[in-house]
């Protein structure tokens, strides 16, 4: 008589198989928080000690970046205080922060622009560039992220 062993659920076959986080993933979040913090305080920094009054678009673009800025920080800590897989949630996170970054950022650059008289071409070329990089990453993350869940549900029974 043949004894199997018993099947296990597919999130114990992931404990067994990665019960923490690899060097590069640890690697890659705490260069996002730090990199997040360090770029939260320059920019808080440079807006506190702004000589004279600034315009109200100059505060929302300060208090923008800050924010992105404090979102890639949380992130970075996020993946660092989960010791477990995420099914690929961390990149489709990370993917979602780039391409609003990106986006705000072409049309943060793109009224500028016009305001100052250059064109908005070069701007929108450039950020069309910036936004289609990230799109294309978020995609190719949930993707991922979908196949990633559906191999967890066939485990699963």
């Amino acid at each position: 008589m043949i004894q199997e062993e018993p099947r296990l659920s597919a999130q114990e076959m992931i404990e067994r198989l990665e019960s923490s986080l690899s060097k590069r993933r640890r690697i890659r979040a705490v260069t996002a928080l730090l990199a997040g913090l360090v770029g939260a305080v320059f920019v808080t920094s440079l807006w506190a000690t702004e000589p004279g009054p600034l315009p109200g678009g100059t505060h929302t673009a300060f208090a923008v970046l800050t924010g992105f800025c404090l979102a890639w920080a949380c992130y970075g800590g996020w993946v660092l205080t989960r010791r477990a897989p995420l099914f690929a949630t961390e990149r489709v996170i990370a993917a979602w922060i780039a391409v609003a970054a990106s986006v705000t950022a072409t049309a943060l650059v793109t009224v500028i622009a016009v305001i100052r008289g250059t064109g908005p071409l070069p701007p929108l070329a450039v950020g069309a560039l910036f936004v289609a990089a990230s799109l294309t990453l978020a995609w190719r993350a949930h993707t991922r992220r979908a196949h990633l869940l559906h191999l967890k549900r066939t485990l699963g029974g």
